[in-house]
């Protein structure tokens, strides 16, 4: 009886601990819901690889986490010298990433517009702008229905057209916690984009083409 009971105990001991993982595995699972809800099969692929490029650059190939990667940059020195982290992004492997994704999956997220020189007036150039008709907006606003600092931000790139660089600075995703997770993976798919436009609008050199 003694090693009946025993055994029992064991076994009720080695579920409880199998449902407690499981439990525990449960809260790390982030929804995924809107995601499917605005974008095919093909759009979610390629964006997974933005934010899977994003974090290859933001980690100089470091074999960390999106969390602990973006933790580790000295943002306040660099923000402090004038160069936030996020232009250190290789441009030229940005614009081979566009290539590498599909034009509609591109078109969803962004569009170009005109912009003028600031040193020389007459002369215009293309700057890369958010699609604020295209499935990427769609589900920031989704998002933003459960997140209100999303919301707060989806309204902010739905009604200038553009990504600013005062939006989502560091000081706030350090203290924002609870609507900026940075092991989210919504969080890491917005702030990859982010970055990489404002990447592009600092670096993009060409003219526009009427």
């Amino acid at each position: 009886m003694t090693v009946v009971h025993n055994m029992r105990k064991i076994t009720n001991f080695i579920l409880g601990f199998i449902i407690l993982g499981f439990l525990s595995s449960c809260k790390t699972q982030y929804s995924t819901t809107e995601l499917n809800a605005n974008f095919n099969s093909q759009e979610i692929q390629d964006l997974n690889k933005i934010r899977d490029f994003f974090k290859v650059e933001m980690c100089i190939y470091r074999d960390l986490n999106f969390k602990d990667c973006y933790k580790e940059i000295p943002h306040d020195y660099l923000d402090a010298s004038g160069n936030p982290f996020w232009t250190n992004i290789d441009f030229e492997k940005q614009q081979k990433l566009y290539n590498e994704i599909s034009i509609s999956t591109f078109e969803q997220i962004w569009t170009f517009c005109k912009t003028k020189y600031r040193i020389k007036p007459g002369l215009e150039f293309k700057t890369i702008c958010a699609n604020s008709e295209g499935k990427y907006q769609k589900y920031l606003s989704e998002l933003g229905k459960k997140n209100p600092r999303i919301a707060e931000y989806s309204n902010v790139v739905n009604s200038s057209g553009h990504y600013d660089s005062i939006d989502l600075q560091y000081w706030e995703i350090k203290k924002n916690k609870k609507y900026i997770n940075l092991n989210d993976p919504n969080i890491q798919l917005i702030l990859a984009i982010h970055y990489l436009s404002l990447n592009d609008q600092e670096k993009r050199d060409e003219k526009w083409v009427d």
